[in-house]
């Protein structure tokens, strides 16, 4: 056991130093964000729970632009204060049948409207955040705040 053949590792690579976040591919979905103009139709169409899946479908959730992301923070949260709470739990049951991980990027959004509030959002948020952990569970608020991947 005097051979020194097994230590071909450079250990310095791993230094927090050296660490670079990975490069997100340009061909992930969702990079450019929600459309807004196709969002606003369907919300002045009635079409509450179609914008709903729009936004968290096109969510640029690997994105580096701050732009983009403060544009559709702005409008997932202008579509979740125009659903009314007596609808809440008809959009999130559709939600969690249809498209079960979508419900962490919505509590990703809920919690980044809780950090930049606007005028009367935070009560709506609150009630969206109850409806989704009654479905999602704390695991969903475990996803939402340790995916690297923030909204």
């Amino acid at each position: 056991m005097s051979s020194s053949t097994f230590r071909k590792i450079d250990v310095d690579q791993y230094s927090e130093n050296n660490f670079k976040e990975e490069d997100v591919d340009s061909g992930v979905s969702g990079t450019t964000g929600p459309d807004e103009n196709e969002v606003l139709s369907l919300l002045s169409q009635g079409k509450s729970y179609e914008a709903l899946i729009n936004v968290l479908r096109a969510a640029p959730l690997g994105c580096k632009n701050q732009i983009i992301k403060d544009n559709a923070r702005n409008l997932t949260q202008k579509v979740l204060l125009s659903i009314k709470s007596n609808q809440m739990d008809d959009c999130l049951t559709q939600l969690s049948n249809e498209q079960r991980d979508l419900l962490d990027v919505l509590m990703k959004y809920i919690y980044r409207g809780f950090e930049i509030p606007t005028e009367g959002s935070s009560s709506h948020l609150l009630l969206w955040h109850e409806k989704v952990y009654n479905i999602g569970g704390a695991g969903c608020i475990v996803r939402a705040f340790s995916d690297s991947k923030r909204a």
